[in-house]
């Protein structure tokens, strides 16, 4: 029962294009909002979508497949866990933002780029927990 304990699978689209960054330990690490969509009747008998927007966090090879292959709109499949990050904005006020820390990624469609992971034959699912640097 251990693995269950704070895990998050998601399939959606990037609401944007992935941000690729370095943090101060030179660790690659890539940034983007996913969207995830559902669709329902409500009591009303109307089609309703209800969309919700996660932050997803990609490290290491993870965010270079990212950098190479997605773009806004590219569908994906992913699997981490929730983390919380707590931080001080500009006018001392503290906040905190919940993200996904992706263990593993699964490349549904490319979105808008022409090459695909598997028209390079570069590995679709990325699961490498020795590469996290957390």
């Amino acid at each position: 029962m251990s693995t269950l304990r704070n895990t998050v699978q998601l399939i959606g689209n990037l609401g944007k294009n992935p941000e690729i960054k370095t943090a101060s330990n030179g660790h690659k690490y890539a940034t983007f909002s996913l969207a995830t969509t559902e669709t329902y009747n409500n009591k009303a008998g109307e089609r309703v979508k209800d969309t919700t927007w996660h932050n997803i966090t990609l490290w290491e090879k993870q965010a270079e497949l990212a950098e190479k292959y997605l773009t806004k709109g590219s569908q994906i499949g992913v699997v981490g866990k929730l983390v919380n990050n707590e931080y001080t904005d500009k006018d001392g006020n503290k906040k905190s933002r919940y993200e996904l820390r992706v263990t593993e990624i699964q490349f549904l469609s490319a979105g808008n780029k022409n090459a695909t992971p598997e028209s390079e034959g570069v590995l679709v699912t990325a699961s490498d927990d020795a590469d996290l640097p957390f």
